[in-house]
């Protein structure tokens, strides 16, 4: 695995082609504009996306697809909401066997699927991987240490791909829970919109903290429900991210939560803003797919109150505050 493609020049993916240049692969990275391919193969900066961060000059950037696909592994980071039309475009060059690495985080809106099904529909000749964890882009990009999920079926496949973008500051560790890892990702960002409205409406610490908590068995319910393990909800896909997204301004979900409890609204925090919120788009998807499977999860039906059916800050906090009381750890 020594030809690395990465698909997707926003921050994650420039910081995922930067750590897989440090640990010595060849690294093809597919821009969709062509002045962020310029950019980095020019100046060795992405000045749009990730612009206080000097790369490596043996990444080379590219705005033709199929270029980025012929490799031996591929991160597929483009937004969860378009990853099914991207990797269409991409299955004409694909070859068979190539690993598919998951690195979009969320929940597709209308059919409600996971980004592991997504794959599976559109890449059925990849086998599929899913990276996950708490993983700010800037911080990735600069070599700072990092631990994350790489979930595989097959686990020595697994160590394979692992090794090959394993660096001493970034420390893959293995799972071979693809859903377990897949929601946790996908619904954390839903969860840290709710902690910065609680941080933007100064609502104190104690109620994030509890919200953290109780968001948490909202993931592991929706991840058992779907086959996942609860097991890996309590890991660096689960807990890990959750905790580093849903406590830092640095978090793009949790920017937005906060400034909707500082009373702006979503239009105006979306409208200033290049980078995918993911969150605002799975919200809709995680409470469709929780109602389908009978589970229960308050916290993301509040969001999605909030995000896209008109319901008042004010008005879903007080919902979710006046629920009966119940037994704490029931993942029912």
């Amino acid at each position: 695995m020594q030809r690395i493609g990465v698909i997707g020049a926003g921050a994650w993916g420039t910081a995922l082609a930067a750590m897989a240049r440090r640990a010595g692969r060849d690294v093809t990275l597919w821009a969709l504009e062509d002045e962020v391919a310029d950019s980095i193969n020019s100046r060795h900066v992405n000045d749009l996306y990730l612009p206080d961060v000097e790369l490596d000059p043996g990444i080379r950037a590219t705005t033709d697809a199929a270029a980025a696909v012929d490799a031996d592994l591929v991160l597929l980071v483009a937004p969860a909401q378009h990853l099914r039309k991207v990797c269409e475009t991409l299955a004409p060059a694909w070859n068979d066997g190539v690993p598919a690495v998951i690195c979009a985080k969320g929940i597709e809106r209308g059919s409600n699927a996971l980004m592991t099904d997504v794959i599976a529909a559109a890449l059925p000749h990849a086998p599929a991987m899913v990276l996950s964890g708490p993983t700010f882009a800037k911080e990735v990009a600069a070599g700072l240490p990092t631990a994350v999920t790489l979930a595989c079926s097959d686990s020595d496949l697994g160590e394979r791909a692992a090794a090959a973008i394993g660096t001493p500051t970034f420390r893959p560790y293995l799972s071979e829970d693809l859903v377990g890892a897949a929601v946790g990702g996908a619904v954390k960002n839903v969860l840290a919109i709710a902690c910065g409205l609680v941080g933007g409406k100064k609502l104190g610490d104690n109620a994030r903290a509890a919200l953290i908590t109780r968001g948490l068995v909202e993931v592991v319910r929706l991840a058992l429900s779907l086959g996942g393990r609860q097991e890996t909800l309590m890991g660096l896909c689960g807990l890990g991210d959750l905790l580093l997204t849903a406590t830092s301004m640095q978090s793009r979900n949790y920017s937005l939560g906060a400034a909707l409890g500082e009373g702006r609204t979503l239009d105006e925090v979306l409208g200033e803003r290049r980078a995918v919120t993911e969150g605002v788009y799975t919200a809709e998807a995680v409470v469709a797919l929780a109602e389908d499977k009978a589970v229960d999860m308050p916290i993301c039906r509040a969001m999605d109150q909030i995000l896209n059916r008109d319901v008042p800050v004010d008005t879903a906090i007080a919902e979710l505050l006046s629920r009966p009381i119940k037994e704490e750890l029931d993942f029912t």
